[in-house]
């Protein structure tokens, strides 16, 4: 069968087979180093590694400028369609880029496929129904390579160029829209870091509710406000891998601003709790792992789901007190504020971490609680957007994942 399960209805009959070679002339990219890219440039540039960070299947703006001249390079002609000839892995080699525009300079490691499809199509097939096919021809360990000759009898089902070109409209819309919600989240995101910077600062302050002022800030410890518990030290004989059993909160479940649950993470469990009460997570606890890569930014506010489950070592539970809204305490502990913090106090031997005392030396501008109050509610507010247009992304990105694998064939 050679025909997609997804068409669009102007479109029978089934779509040609072939080998790469038979419609593509590879050709290679010529070498610029990461010293060669210039913020003044005059001539754009693409590097392979963009592939991976910068560009999606098609790249219809080009970032990157050199002041190489062009005379002493591999220029792009328009459609041109380009693969990373090297990488860390074999999936992630397995990638490709449609090139819109002509003459700009291509890298060196960068297989370059010239055609007379249309190239935004072949980018889309390549990266989704070829990706696997692709990652297998791939060769090495440390760093992986793709070469050309490796290429050219890549199986291919190839239909007209009339529905490629609508394939590829349709895609590309799809893109635009996930690129839009992208730039939203990142407004967003933006706007929320400019609010808190004024409201902790106070160049902003809200109003009580009969309409006069607060008073004076003060500056406190986190240690004095709220509530600080530390993980239990579990024993490997003290854990069981049944589920029937009690939950741990653990360091690697701690992701930035979320929870984490896989299989994997969640193997371990604890039988009995007797005595362990004081470890218990609680509704509304901040959770934070004291060590890691991503110390001082892994932490989350604990929700139904993750309540009732044990805290192990290395962990911290921060706990609400009379006198503080907890949620204005978890603004400031994912500000970044509490990240240069973090940054400054950690232990840069082995693996990074800090102390309790560390978390509870931490200090913060700390209004009376009806304050506290209106500015967690402010900020959780644009925390709630924040996360409604992450969903819809990735909301999309799965939409489109369902597409490309219909579509293609």
């Amino acid at each position: 069968m050679s025909a997609p399960k997804l068409r669009f209805k102007e479109f029978d009959g089934e779509w040609k087979k072939c080998l790469l070679k038979d419609f593509v002339t590879f050709s290679k990219g010529k070498g610029i180093s990461k010293a060669d890219i210039s913020a003044d440039g005059i001539n754009l540039c693409i590097r392979y590694g963009e592939l991976y960070t910068t560009y999606g299947q098609v790249i219809d703006k080009v970032i990157s400028k050199t002041n190489i001249a062009k005379s002493n390079s591999v220029l792009s002609k328009a459609n041109d369609v380009i693969i990373p000839a090297s990488g860390e892995t074999q999936i992630d080699i397995a990638t490709a880029s449609c090139v819109l525009q002509n003459d700009v300079i291509l890298s060196g490691d960068l297989n370059i496929l010239s055609h007379q499809e249309n190239g935004e199509w072949l980018a889309y097939y390549l990266s989704s129904a070829k990706k696997k096919d692709i990652s297998t021809l791939a060769q090495g360990n440390s760093v992986v390579h793709l070469y050309s000759s490796q290429l050219k009898d890549l199986k291919i089902n190839k239909p007209s160029k009339e529905e490629q070109t609508k394939i590829a409209s349709f895609l590309s819309a799809v893109d635009q829209k996930i690129s839009q919600l992208s730039q939203k989240h990142e407004l967003l995101r933006q706007y929320k870091q400019g609010m808190m910077q004024k409201l902790f600062s106070q160049q902003i302050r809200f109003k009580a509710d009969d309409g006069s002022e607060f008073g004076e800030w003060g500056q406190n410890k986190i240690g004095n406000i709220v509530e600080t518990i530390f993980g239990y030290p579990f024993d490997s004989k003290d854990m069981v891998e049944d589920p029937n059993g009690i939950p741990l909160m653990r360091g690697i479940n701690i992701g930035e601003r979320h929870i984490r649950h896989s299989v994997e993470l969640d193997r371990f469990f604890v039988k009995d709790s007797s005595n362990l009460e004081k470890y218990t997570v609680k509704v509304n606890d901040i959770v934070l792992s004291m060590d890691g890569s991503k110390v001082g930014r892994n932490s989350a506010f604990v929700k139904e789901r993750d309540a009732n489950s044990l805290l192990v070592q290395r962990v911290c539970i921060l706990r609400e007190k009379e006198l503080a809204n907890i949620q204005y305490i978890y603004q400031w502990i994912i500000s970044n504020h509490f990240h240069r913090y973090v940054d400054q106090v950690k232990t840069s031997s082995g693996i990074p971490h800090i102390s309790g005392k560390q978390i509870q030396d931490y200090e913060i501008a700390f209004p009376c609680l009806e304050e506290q109050t209106k500015i967690a509610n402010f900020l959780s507010a644009i925390d709630q957007k924040i996360e409604v247009v992450a969903q819809q992304i990735e909301q999309a990105k799965t939409w489109k994942k369902g597409l490309l694998q219909q579509m293609f064939v």
